[in-house]
């Protein structure tokens, strides 16, 4: 049987990328199993081995291609950040997250687990990336402000991280957790992700 070509490769794991976004978003993190992808895919379960050990390097690579297209969104930030006032890079940044409900939903929620569960190799990839993201920041804050220390620009940032491991459950609320505040008279706030972090950012940056 003739060897598959890495481009045949890429494609067979897109394909089970793909199931498991879907999963993912219909059932969370416990409704992910091997058995489930392989329904939604064309392979079966000893299959999907051949190219992932566990069902948490899927999500791995699902984070990886979600953190991949965050940073091109950052990346045309960057292009244009000179000068850019505060508002309007509050705007940018809140907007660039405004379709990555599952980067933020697995970095809050499951990272943490499926970091155990990943081969170091594998998680080196996806540190990559977010350490793509966090030099794309920081030429963003050089950029929009200009002479500020790198201490200033280094805490902004460190700040930025922080806010984005856990603001998801400030923004997605299950029915169960709906009901439970209504009982606790607890206040509901319905932001969405890119109202909360543009607010976030409007307090954490100068007002220029």
């Amino acid at each position: 049987m003739p060897k598959a070509t890495p481009e045949l490769i890429e494609k067979r794991k897109n394909e089970i990328v793909d199931a498991c976004e879907k999963i993912y978003r219909e059932k969370g993190f416990c409704g992910v199993t091997i058995k489930e992808i392989s329904s939604e895919t064309s392979f079966t379960r000893p299959a999907i081995y051949n190219y992932y050990e566990t069902k948490d390097e899927i999500l791995l690579d699902l984070l990886i291609r979600e953190y991949e297209k965050w940073i091109s969104d950052l990346e045309k930030i960057a292009e244009n950040a000179t000068g850019m006032g505060t508002g309007s890079l509050a705007e940018a940044l809140a907007d660039s997250l405004s379709e990555r409900e599952v980067l933020l939903r697995i970095q809050n929620m499951n990272l943490y687990e499926i970091e155990i569960n990943s081969r170091v190799e594998r998680l080196a990839d996806f540190k990559l990336r977010y350490k793509r993201t966090t030099e794309i920041i920081r030429d963003i804050l050089k950029k929009s402000y200009p002479g500020t220390s790198e201490e200033w620009v280094s805490n902004v940032g460190v700040t930025f991280a922080a806010l984005l491991l856990g603001i998801y459950p400030f923004a997605f609320h299950t029915e169960k957790q709906i009901e439970a505040m209504k009982m606790a008279d607890m206040p509901n706030d319905e932001s969405t992700i890119a109202e909360l972090i543009s607010k976030a950012l409007r307090l954490m940056l100068p007002d220029v």
